[in-house]
């Protein structure tokens, strides 16, 4: 599979989709976004592809923020159209029924740190800096920053980053609890197909109810999440897979599962 601005390639149930603009540090551009949430879509739907992984084309950047070329020239209606195209297509990688992991092996600036915050997990080579700069162009984060950034890092620690426009270091990412593990450049990619391939390995379905249970209980206050969250447990015992898994404990095993 390919497209004019991304290439995907898929092997043991993962699917590598590389961001191929490197001439442009592989910015977001509207015709970009519109091709990832196609493909991301299409992605979702076939049987063979339960992880995906994002990275960015060359050795510089992953994606060093949307194309500032093109938002220098939009209206203010043109600059909300392509937040709220870039806003879907984010909400739809949070949501997705597959893992997606960002392997952000350079500048994640901007767009491409708002592209890396909608991911399930950050993998970052020790080279790559992250940052939210916009405030340097006189805006703000537009596709998600203000939101996601703060809930992760936390408040005061991501209103800093967005106030100064500063980038901060993989090490410094790591402390902040931005990113999840830090690694040399040249083993990126092999160290997000192991994690890859480790959590495409386990039952989807249980794996798709995680991610629906923790997106959709960080928007309640504990105590309805909680009983959400028993919700959700007790759905776990409508399928297959809780039968084999809890089976295969019992005959010592290793469980077959059937993603049902």
């Amino acid at each position: 599979m390919s497209d004019k601005n991304l290439i995907v390639s898929i092997a043991d149930q993962v699917a590598l989709v590389t961001i191929n603009r490197p001439e442009a540090m592989n910015a977001l551009n509207p015709a970009t976004i519109v091709e990832l949430t196609t493909t991301i879509a299409a992605l979702e739907q076939r049987a063979d592809v339960h992880v995906i992984i994002l990275t960015g084309a060359g050795d510089k950047a992953f994606v060093a923020g949307g194309d500032v070329a093109l938002m220098r020239t939009l209206s203010p209606l043109q600059a909300r159209d392509v937040a709220l195209k870039a806003a879907d297509l984010f909400q739809r990688i949070e949501n997705s029924p597959c893992v997606v992991i960002a392997a952000i092996n350079g500048y994640a600036l901007g767009g491409g740190c708002e592209l890396a915050l909608a991911c399930d997990l950050r993998l970052v080579a020790e080279k790559a800096q992250l940052g939210q700069p916009e405030i340097n162009l006189g805006i703000i984060p537009g596709w998600g920053g203000t939101q996601r950034l703060p809930r992760l890092i936390g408040v005061s620690r991501a209103k800093e980053l967005m106030f100064t426009g500063g980038r901060i270091s993989a090490d410094q990412a790591l402390n902040l609890g931005l990113v999840d593990h830090v690694y040399p450049a040249e083993q990126l990619i092999e160290e997000a197909r192991k994690l890859a391939q480790t959590i495409a390995s386990k039952p989807q379905t249980a794996i798709r109810i995680i991610k629906e249970a923790v997106n959709n209980g960080m928007a309640m206050d504990q105590e309805k999440a909680i009983r959400y969250e028993a919700e959700m447990f007790g759905m776990c015992f409508t399928t297959a897979d809780q039968k084999e898994g809890m089976d295969a404990f019992f005959e010592k095993r290793p469980a077959v599962w059937k993603n049902c």
